[in-house]
């Protein structure tokens, strides 16, 4: 196994636990849509996804018309929440100092996420971290997860080989992902997909604990 030289991760569920906040807004999104409301359960399920994709996932009996509109309400009611100091978005238990300990290390870190750019950066400014990153890929210039095109870039620009990665998520989409780059794929518990669907969607291991994760990161 190559050195890793490169960690990246994803965002929702395994840095921050969005999902009060991406089930508020998406309930919202539908009734502005006019469409039947699916439960948490079901919206946890797409967590990670870009929101075209969620929605097709989510509603895939509507017209294209409706979930435009639910994607443009979700965007402005995500907006909101955060103008408005409603959004809750907290880091996970011991997330902060496993990156300063990965970075201590020598390992870039980087991050692949279904969020937009401007929510990335206002969550990761927020908490103060966003500046212990190499690099940032966001659904808006890239395909939805699994598509490899966020890790290829991530890959780019933190200069490290797809041997030299790995990718960390809480979603079958992340490993799915880091499958199709020929990365390293992690999981961890605390997200929103099961751990024995992570495993069985080609993830390695699956740590419960971010000092677990760190282990497995460099073996």
């Amino acid at each position: 196994m190559s050195a890793v030289r490169l960690a990246v991760f994803d965002c929702d569920g395994t840095l921050v636990d969005g999902q009060a906040a991406i089930c508020d807004c998406m309930e919202l999104a539908f009734t502005a849509a006019d469409l039947p409301c699916p439960d948490r359960n079901q919206i946890r399920r797409i967590v990670g996804l870009s929101l075209p994709q969620a929605l097709r996932q989510l509603a895939p009996q509507a017209s294209d018309i409706q979930r435009n509109h639910a994607v443009e309400a979700y965007k402005e009611h995500y907006r909101s929440a955060r103008y408005e100091d409603r959004l809750h978005e907290p880091l996970y238990h011991g997330i902060s100092a496993l990156l300063d300990r990965l970075a201590l290390r020598g390992t870039a870190l980087g991050v692949a996420t279904g969020k937009s750019d401007r929510g990335l950066i206002a969550c990761l400014t927020a908490h103060g971290i966003i500046d212990k990153f190499v690099t940032l890929q966001t659904a808006d210039r890239h395909p939805s997860k699994p598509h490899p095109a966020m890790l290829n870039a991530a890959l780019f620009e933190g200069a490290a080989q797809a041997s030299e990665a790995v990718m960390i998520g809480d979603t079958i989409f992340d490993i799915d992902m880091a499958r199709a780059a020929d990365v390293r794929a992690i999981g961890v518990a605390w997200g929103y997909h099961d751990p024995d669907e992570l495993i069985e969607a080609g993830a390695e291991a699956v740590a419960q604990t971010p000092e677990e994760l760190e282990a497995l990161i460099h073996g």
